[in-house]
């Protein structure tokens, strides 16, 4: 019993000894170099060689600065290099706890080795690992066989990761693994901030939430206030719905996300495009902004933006927009449309078109119903919408006031439609000019009707009557049939001029020329006979109940008098041409429209027709031509 605590005696005495030789070597630092023991239950102190060897077992307590370590049992060589095992603990500050089944420590690089059951704990977060590096002096940990950070009710897994306790951020790499409440991620690499719990995605990573999933690249996602920006190559997915952008943003507070730079949305039966993309969840409202486009089963809308409000089931469009919904195309500026009353106005620069019927309506302003194809054109070139009409390979253009376009019959096909113009209705083609107060066109029988003092020019001829109708066949002038008051004015030379009049004439042509005039009731003409050469020989006046006149290369070949027909053949030089004409007769040269141009110019006064004491209407605008309205033209010919 002697020896033995002489021996421990002799043992306590040389290590207090070793410790005070140690504390004042010239060659160590005094402090910061070295562990220092605070407790032991055993000690046991040996010298190897050089080496200066400390055995602690038993509730150890060590200390190195302001870090701490606690163990079962520990070996100390010169006060450097720390072996620790059992139940190990190193405390650094107030906040960094490590927990480890076995430690090695170097002093002078301040970097531990934990090996077993590591855990890291600061603050709420814990690391858990089977081994951990930590650097003491920089306060932070590396792994590099698989870790896991909990933080509340979040969990990162990965295989390697860096942990910086001082910043509290964490970088995890290699099958890195996140579980919430609200999502759970799988990503190559990341980085976790603790104070703002924040994510930062560093690689390619793959979000699942409910039943979305999300894809990108690099971003971060704020799981403290649900705030997410997805970037490179992000996409999104939900059940039938895709999306993808450069960036996809979400704000959990405000429910709204944003998809930016070349920004695609689409489902089983729509695509949406743009510069950005936001929908607002809580009020359902979908903003299309930059390059927008959006097509589903029946439309294709594009426009600078497209705003849809599926709540009050109304859309925008602003910036010039197109909008195709076969056979209808509608273009303008901005077009704001109701889909639950079908109704919809479209203002600045519109142009309308019938794909199926080869008509194109411009105006500044359109109302429009898109469940019975309904169309209102106002405003135009000096107020004026034009409509556009391919006939015989030709432009046919009207101008009027006002423009309309029905469909006839709400069973019948998108094809089948009718149009209205009133007030100052003008038309213009290269071979063919009208004005009448109103006109109406049905696709179904390819019929122009003219009301109220209408004028139709074709090449030299003029027709006129209250009433007349105008029907096409195969894109081409078929028949011209006058109603009342019918009369028709022929003259090459506009110094002799053929006269057709009666109560009802009927004109037919084939390939534009006209084959054959058929005038019923009170039939009167006069007609100025040519010889082989072109030169005059007489003029005929006739009147009778009926008459037929056939003719061949724009000349009269046969004419038939029917019911007693009183006919006079008058020398050209003993006769007054002047007393000729006809009572009605009116050669309007000025009112014939004969450009484009003249659609949209101040009309002339109109002429009284002779001898009736009618007059007709002078609607003419109260505007001079402006320079703006070639360069308007000019632009709307391209």
């Amino acid at each position: 019993m002697k020896s033995t605590f002489y021996s421990y005696l002799c043992s306590l005495l040389f290590l207090l000894a070793g410790n005070s030789i140690w504390a004042q070597s010239p060659t160590q630092d005094t402090s910061k170099q070295k562990v220092d023991v605070d407790h032991a239950d055993l000690f046991e102190y040996l010298q190897r060689g050089d080496d200066v060897i400390q055995k602690l077992d038993g509730n150890v307590e060590l200390r190195q600065d302001s870090v701490y370590m606690y163990c079962d049992t520990a070996v100390i060589v010169n006060s450097v290099d720390v072996t620790a095992q059992g139940n190990v603990l190193i405390q650094q500050g107030d906040s960094v706890n490590v927990f480890s089944d076995s430690l090695l420590y170097n002093s002078e690089t301040k970097i531990a080795d934990l090996f077993g059951e590591v855990i890291l704990v600061n603050g709420n977060q814990k690391l858990f690992t089977n081994r951990l590096r930590y650097d003491l002096k920089t306060k932070v940990a590396t792994y590099f066989d698989g870790a896991t950070l909990t933080n509340d009710s979040l969990q990162l897994t990965s295989k390697t990761g860096y942990y910086y306790a001082d910043e509290r951020k964490a970088f995890f790499k290699d099958s890195v693994v996140v579980v919430d409440e609200q999502f759970s991620l799988r990503s190559d690499t990341l980085e976790f901030d603790v104070p703002s719990k924040t994510v930062f995605f560093l690689g390619p990573t793959l979000i699942n939430s409910d039943s979305s999933r999300i894809y990108c690249e690099s971003g971060f996602y704020d799981t403290e206030n649900n705030i997410a920006e997805f970037q490179e190559n992000a996409q999104y997915l939900k059940g039938d719905q895709k999306a993808k952008a450069e960036i996809i943003a979400y704000d959990g507070e405000s429910k709204i996300y944003t998809l930016e730079g070349n920004a695609t949305f689409e489902d089983k039966t729509r695509i949406a495009k743009g510069d950005v993309i936001r929908y607002d969840e809580e009020n359902d409202r979908t903003e299309l902004i930059g390059n927008a486009s959006y097509v589903d089963e029946t439309q294709n809308i594009q426009a600078e933006e497209i705003i849809y409000d599926a709540k009050q089931e109304i859309y925008s469009t602003r910036g010039r927009s197109r909008i195709s919904d076969p056979p209808q195309i509608l273009m303008a500026n901005q077009v704001d449309y109701d889909e639950e009353k079908g109704l919809g106005v479209a203002i600045g620069d519109v142009i309308w078109q019938d794909t199926s019927a080869n008509l194109i309506i411009k105006c500044e302003t359109a109302d429009y119903n898109r469940k019975t194809n309904y169309l209102k054109a106002s405003g135009g070139v000096l107020g004026r919408p034009l409509l556009i009409s391919l006939v015989d390979g030709d432009s046919l253009f009207m101008a009027a006031d006002t423009l309309l376009s029905i469909k006839e019959d709400s069973l019948a096909a998108d094809s089948v439609r009718a149009l209205l113009a009133y007030n100052d209705v003008r038309v213009f083609k290269s071979n063919l000019q009208a004005i009448a107060d109103s006109v109406s066109y049905s696709s179904t029988d390819s019929l122009f009707r003219f009301f109220y003092d209408p004028i139709i020019w074709s090449d030299t001829s003029q027709f006129y009557a209250d009433t007349i109708h105008m029907e096409m066949k195969n894109e081409q002038l078929n028949k011209i049939n006058l109603f009342d008051n019918a009369f028709i004015i022929n003259s090459p030379d506009e110094v002799f001029f053929n006269q057709i009049k009666g109560k009802n004439i009927f004109a037919s042509f084939q390939d534009n020329e006209l084959r054959r005039m058929d005038v019923n009731g009170n039939a009167e003409s006069v007609y100025y006979a040519i010889d082989e050469k072109g030169a005059y020989v007489g003029v005929n006046e006739t009147i009778c109940s009926d008459m037929v006149l056939l003719f061949g290369d724009n000349q009269v070949e046969q004419i038939k008098f029917l019911a007693q027909p009183q006919a006079t053949m008058h020398p050209m030089t003993q006769v007054d041409h002047e007393e000729l004409k006809i009572k009605g007769f009116n050669w309007e040269t000025k009112l014939r429209p004969m450009s484009l141009e003249a659609l949209f110019e101040e009309r002339p006064q109109r002429i009284k027709r002779s001898g009736r004491g009618r007059p007709g209407a002078s609607r003419g605008k109260n505007s001079s031509v402006k320079q703006e309205l070639k360069e308007k033209l000019s632009q709307q010919k391209k």
